[in-house]
């Protein structure tokens, strides 16, 4: 099976899942309320359904159209829009006449349901798992630095001792730390022995994101090729084990120097040596115009597991969810630039966070992720949302009236309107970086 069909398919199921039960955090809350719901559906039905069935009160359903899924609560303005139903006068079993305080449960139970799922799928992973982490010692050639970091006092070679006077339990996880984290200093190890303490710029995530340079930091590694996926490097003869041992002449002992000359030469074709099975040889290749020949280097690094105790693992999966979602929020900073907006994806982009192999683990670590993210999006305060109905329901908390039902009906349109807007610009993202990012 090829690599986008097992990405279609985890991305499939994992929707499912997570849609059945935000509907159910809507739903359970209803019924507990007594409040009529008429319709339980994965998927969207327009026009027709593939499978439903009537059970009490309600029709459960799966519908052709898979971009959400929704329940129909009877006496609500929601995105059916039936206007004959508002257009009587309110029934005891409908949304209209339970308290504000109970439509709010009712409409929060969506999204609560996915934080909570999220931390427990992060909880599980760890339980069942563990974690994996290079540490201090694990990487003692340190990390090759880009040349706008060594303007701050970095040095290839360089070994992180700590971030805001913190150790960090995985030291590659430091340009994450710069991008998504408030850094303001950096203690490091230089390979003469000096320890120094480096002042970050405020900025640094911004500066990070519009000049491109997402990896300031990556560990040293022998030019030792551990595989190839492009058709550059099997055209030049490049295989697994190949030691490169000079470029254009000049000699190299890692792989940073290496990808330097690539970068330096887009586009141009570079003569390479390398050694295979104690034989010397030499070939000539041409980087693509992003910069890479098709090559993977072997890590000369070791990385640690770490397993937890049941106890152990709540806490821990607590912690990696509550960053997760701080993350997610945290670089939305970076999504209204006019770079940002480019960078918006849709259903493709979501797909490609699944491995293109089969890995429970992954499959879940990533289906914790997206829940976090339904989450999070689902409480912005935009009518059609579950936020949107949220803020009018505070605002009659509040203001001790509810807002008008005609400003409601448009409201939600608007927010319809707008919703299919996003759902079409990230989407189109995706199939503008499909065609044109080869």
């Amino acid at each position: 099976m090829s690599p986008f069909f097992i990405k279609a398919i985890q991305l499939l199921l994992s929707l499912s899942i997570l849609i059945v039960l935000h509907e159910l955090g809507h739903f359970i809350p209803a019924k507990l309320f007594k409040t009529r719901v008429e319709k339980f559906y994965l998927f969207f039905d327009i026009k027709f359904s593939l499978f439903k069935k009537k059970i009490g009160e309600t029709v459960y359903g799966i519908g052709w159209l898979p971009l959400g899924g929704y329940v129909k609560i009877a006496g609500m303005i929601d995105e059916s829009m039936d206007k004959e139903q508002m257009a009587g006068p309110p029934q005891p079993w409908e949304f209209r006449s339970k308290p504000a305080w109970q439509r709010l449960i009712i409409m929060l139970g969506g999204v609560t349901v996915n934080i909570i799922l999220g931390f427990l799928i992060y909880m599980a992973i760890i339980f069942t798992w563990g974690t994996n982490y290079i540490g201090f010692d694990d990487l003692p050639n340190g990390f090759a630095v880009e040349d706008s970091f060594k303007k701050l006092g970095f040095e290839d070679g360089d070994r992180i001792l700590d971030v805001n006077g913190k150790t960090l339990e995985d030291v590659t996880q430091i340009n994450h730390y710069l991008f998504m984290r408030d850094v303001k200093n950096i203690s490091v190890l230089h390979q003469s022995g000096n320890k120094e303490t480096i002042q970050i710029p405020e900025n640094i995530g911004t500066t990070m994101f519009e000049s491109g340079v997402l990896r300031p930091f990556s560990p040293i590694n022998k030019p030792i090729i551990d595989s190839t996926y492009l058709e550059i490097a099997e055209k030049a003869g490049l295989k697994k084990g190949d030691k490169i041992t000079e470029v254009n002449g000049k000699p190299i002992q890692y792989w940073h120097e290496f990808r330097k000359t690539i970068l330096e030469n887009k586009g141009t074709p570079i003569a390479i040596s390398y050694i295979r099975n104690s034989k010397p040889n030499s070939t000539s290749i041409t980087p693509n115009e992003d910069g890479l020949i098709g090559v993977v280097v072997k890590n000369g690094y070791k990385v640690q597991e770490k397993k937890y105790s049941f106890g152990e693992s709540i806490t821990k999966g607590f912690d990696f969810g509550y960053w997760t979602l701080h993350d997610y929020i945290a670089q939305f900073k970076y999504v209204f630039t006019k770079k940002g907006a480019s960078q918006v994806g849709g259903f493709g982009a979501i797909g490609n966070l699944f491995p293109d192999v089969w890995n429970w683990r992954a499959f879940w670590g990533t289906t914790a992720f997206i829940s976090i993210i339904l989450a999070f999006m689902n409480i912005l305060p935009i009518p059609a949302l579950d936020g949107g109905h949220v803020m009018f329901l505070l605002y009659e908390i509040i203001a001790g009236r509810k807002p008008n039902d005609k400003f409601m009906e448009y409201a939600q349109l608007a927010g319809f309107i707008l919703l299919i807007a996003l759902l079409l610009f990230a989407n189109g993202n995706d199939i503008y970086r499909a065609i044109f990012d080869k």
